[in-house]
């Protein structure tokens, strides 16, 4: 499927295994965006099956995004998750935690940073000895995905504008776009 759409892969569908997303920013593009697709399935033999399909949605649940013509935000119940979950006491725990966690990356500057400390207390030979450190990391880590921005939908025709920061330890980057209300996060 990801090779039959690849030439709309970013522009305005994403594939996951047999799901598709196809984003549009009016109903204009999204009806030229359907004929398009549509146009590929039928050539590569592929079919959509009415009954799980739904067209022209205001926003839209997808892989735990909330997707909607204003950006991608965290789904709201991966939020709730985030809140309620319980300090990691071992090394499966930290590594379920950090893999939640890093799964939403593109919404938190600063993560490799933020999360630097977890992670080093995953280094092979590496005691678990939880510190101070490491749950003001968690709870930094909480803080801003529970908070996190929406992100724009990137436009093609506009320039991208890239920050980027680095020290010894890690390197973080924003991509944003002035989409006609300043600068705006992409991806962190």
């Amino acid at each position: 499927m990801n090779h039959s759409l690849r030439p709309l892969l970013d522009e305005c569908v994403v594939v996951y295994l047999d799901d598709i997303l196809i984003y549009s920013r009016d109903m204009k593009q999204h009806v030229e965006h359907l004929r398009r697709v549509f146009e590929i399935l039928r050539r590569e033999r592929f079919y959509v099956k009415l009954s799980k399909s739904e067209f022209a949605l205001e926003k839209v649940q997808f892989l735990g995004h909330l997707v909607s013509a204003q950006g991608v935000h965290v789904d709201p119940k991966k939020i709730e998750a985030v809140r309620t979950w319980k300090t990691p006491e071992n090394v499966k725990e930290l590594q379920q935690f950090l893999g939640f966690a890093n799964y939403y990356n593109k919404f938190v500057p600063q993560y490799a940073k933020i999360a630097a400390p977890l992670t080093n207390l995953l280094k092979k030979n590496t005691p678990y000895k939880w510190e101070l450190k490491h749950q003001e990391a968690v709870e930094q880590l909480k803080q801003a995905l529970t908070s996190a921005p929406a992100l724009i939908l990137p436009d093609p025709e506009r320039d991208y504008v890239i920050e980027a920061d680095a020290s010894d330890q890690v390197v973080g980057a924003v991509l944003m776009q002035d989409q006609g209300n300043g600068l705006q996060p992409i991806a962190y």
